[in-house]
């Protein structure tokens, strides 16, 4: 029996499995029983995956009463044992909390000077250069803090790339870029303006400003934004 349940699966063309159509495509790219049928992993002795996959779904007529099925008429699909049932309800569960999950604020920034304090507490003793990023939604609550780098003194180069992927996951509108000297010191090396105009530019060009950068000495910062650096 599971000789010929795997053999099922098996005839599937590779380029039509969905796993790999999944990753190679992403997940968007997959018709709703490909992403059943990666949930429900295999199939029956007389069906492959797929086909129990749209099984499920012709039961249902669509996925709204497919999210209220109860365990027992799952159960009564050929095919859709005990665990698969309750892993099914797992999954449409996790996917109702997750679409009413509000995203967590951790503060606003008002001012340079409000992010540039908050900065200074926090990064003021590092002993190795760190680059952090606030990112923000439209009302300059902060949704995110991340560190994008950690490294030794004077060596600080992090990417754009780094800077902004985190932008385009969190769905931010703004950031404020902090890092720290640590000698201490907090003036604008020549690296520190290139570093920032180049940001800038990358923000505008992917249309996620870039209110400030920080730069975190001892005992006290400097914004280069109030600088007219950019």
């Amino acid at each position: 029996m599971v000789g010929k349940m795997t053999s099922l699966v098996n005839e599937v063309p590779t380029f039509s499995r969905p796993r790999e159509r999944l990753e190679n495509y992403g997940e968007k790219a997959l018709a709703n029983h490909e992403l059943l049928a990666i949930l429900l992993r295999t199939g029956t002795k007389d069906s492959n995956v797929m086909a129990l996959a749209m099984k499920v779904l012709n039961k249902f007529e669509n996925l709204y009463f497919l999210k209220t099925a109860s365990i027992e008429e799952l159960m009564s699909i050929a095919g859709i044992g005990k665990i698969k049932a309750i892993e099914i309800r797992a999954a449409i569960e996790l996917g109702i909390r997750i679409s009413q999950a509000s995203q967590i604020k951790i503060g606003q920034i008002t001012s340079s000077r409000n992010a540039g304090e908050m900065l200074l507490s926090e990064m003021r003793d590092f002993q190795q250069e760190h680059v952090i990023v606030l990112y923000l939604n439209t009302k300059n609550e902060i949704i995110k803090k991340e560190t994008v780098f950690v490294g030794g003194l004077n060596s600080s180069v992090a990417h754009p790339r780094e800077i902004f992927r985190g932008a385009v996951r969190f769905s931010a509108a703004r950031i404020i870029i902090g890092h720290n000297h640590p000698s201490g010191n907090p003036e604008p090396s020549e690296a520190d303006l290139m570093f920032t105009k180049r940001m800038a530019t990358c923000g505008e060009m992917m249309g996620i400003e870039m209110l400030d950068h920080i730069i975190i000495g001892q005992t006290h910062y400097i914004s280069l934004k109030e600088l007219g650096i950019f």
